[in-house]
């Protein structure tokens, strides 16, 4: 193997390994994410035209036209969408994450995530809880007056938490709860109840209300996934950096909007290597099947290049009451990570694997070459708008997506003259 890869990818799984993602604080979406407007709907996975998407993307974006005024109705709402005055566009290409849908709009709180190695930033609106919810398609008045509530009350007062307390080192956080049967993808009641335990007294510090403090304790106590929407952007902010790594084959991006799943590779910088996104293997709620299933969705397969989510599974067997299966597939899937992947993690370890380190950096020559494709653990939303969540699963990424990455790879070099 040509040297100079092998040394590009020794640069890109150092900035991976040395990445200190860090919570400092909150904002609004339209005063801190780069290049946000109003008439901006930031959404999961690569770019999609209104009329390609899937029932959930659809809804979400729905949900956050009637969140923001644009629209009165879900019909008035479809209208807007589909006139051409609304802007759509990955939560990637600027510097977010969105779970699921991961409709971001203009006034929606978010966190604010520094990597301190590289001084680089990722945003994240906050989880909110499990049902029908705007990530999972759903618009109902329930779902806009919860999204207002987190507004007007909950941001206020874990923005003022965050200012008493200070930074929030989350990759320690990460570790920690690694350790405690968290995956950070899928279980994330460790890391929760962790950050909980951390900004406690900081909330009873703020100017809130105590029925305002007791409303966050409560609404935090009662979401296992709170700390998602954490360590989302927290891999977000380590993985960015490895996208400007020259000649690197290691993936920085997964992400699926619904309709199609999408890719990144370090060398090849923002461009977009999509496949059709699959249909989620798992356990599904009472009532529903796969004949309700959206195809895959959501930016939270972040997690997976990072080294952590389903690559994790092993240190996390409660994982399988949630996704289906058993706690030795659990161990299995993470083994089969190793062989696709450069290193191991130096932070994040797993104590059913001896504390061995989670499998870290995907390279795209390694998956064409094993055929092995990366294992992701996520949430299964209804494809009808409206509807919500309907179950959780296990779901892999294309095959193309590495192959035609690989092609491209090799194209690259060729016109720099590397391969001579």
């Amino acid at each position: 193997m040509a040297n100079f890869i092998e040394t590009a990818n020794k640069k890109a799984l150092e900035i991976m390994q040395n990445a200190q993602p860090t919570l400092v604080g909150m904002g609004v979406a339209k005063d801190v994410v780069p290049g946000m407007h109003k008439k901006l709907i930031m959404h999961a996975g690569p770019p999609i035209t209104w009329d390609k998407m899937s029932g959930p993307l659809r809804g979400a974006v729905i949900g956050g036209l009637i969140y923001e005024g644009l629209a009165t109705t879900p019909e008035e709402a479809e209208k807007l969408a589909a006139s051409g005055e609304i802007e759509f566009d990955p939560c990637h290409h600027h510097q977010a994450v969105g779970p699921m849908a991961g409709v971001v709009t203009a006034s929606m709180p978010v966190f604010i995530v520094e990597n301190k190695t590289q001084g680089n930033f990722a945003y994240c609106t906050m989880n909110e809880g499990l049902g029908n919810v705007l990530r999972f398609g759903a618009y109902g008045d329930d779902v806009i007056k919860h999204l207002k509530w987190m507004e007007k009350t909950l941001y206020p007062v874990m923005k003022q938490a965050l200012e008493i307390y200070g930074p929030i080192d989350l990759k320690t956080m990460i570790a920690q709860a690694a350790q405690m049967g968290d995956e950070v993808h899928n279980r994330n009641k460790a890391a929760t109840s962790l950050f909980i335990r951390e900004i406690a007294s900081s909330i009873v510090k703020t100017d809130a209300s105590k029925e305002d403090q007791v409303a966050v304790f409560d609404f935090l106590n009662s979401n296992d996934h709170f700390f998602l929407n954490l360590s989302m952007p927290a891999s977000k902010s380590a993985m960015d950096p490895v996208g400007k790594v020259k000649h690197s084959t290691i993936v920085y991006t997964m992400a699926r909007n619904g309709t199609e799943f999408g890719i990144r590779v370090a060398a090849l910088g923002d461009r977009w290597f999509t496949g059709p996104a699959a249909i989620i293997d798992g356990l599904y709620f009472p009532g529903y099947s796969t004949d309700d299933a959206n195809p895959d969705i959501g930016d939270s397969c972040i997690t997976e290049t990072y080294g952590i989510g389903g690559f994790a599974m092993a240190t996390a067997p409660a994982i399988v009451q949630f996704v289906g299966g058993t706690p030795q597939d659990a161990v299995n899937y993470t083994t089969s990570m190793y062989e696709i992947t450069l290193e191991e993690s130096t932070i994040y370890k797993m104590p059913p694997m001896n504390f061995r380190g989670t499998p870290t950096g995907i390279d795209i020559r390694l998956v064409v070459e094993t055929q092995i494709l990366p294992v992701i653990n996520t949430g299964i939303a209804s494809k009808h708008a409206g509807v919500g969540q309907v179950g959780a699963g296990i779901v892999n990424p294309p095959m193309n997506c590495f192959t035609d990455a690989l092609e491209a790879y090799v194209e690259l070099l060729e016109s720099e003259g590397m391969l001579g």
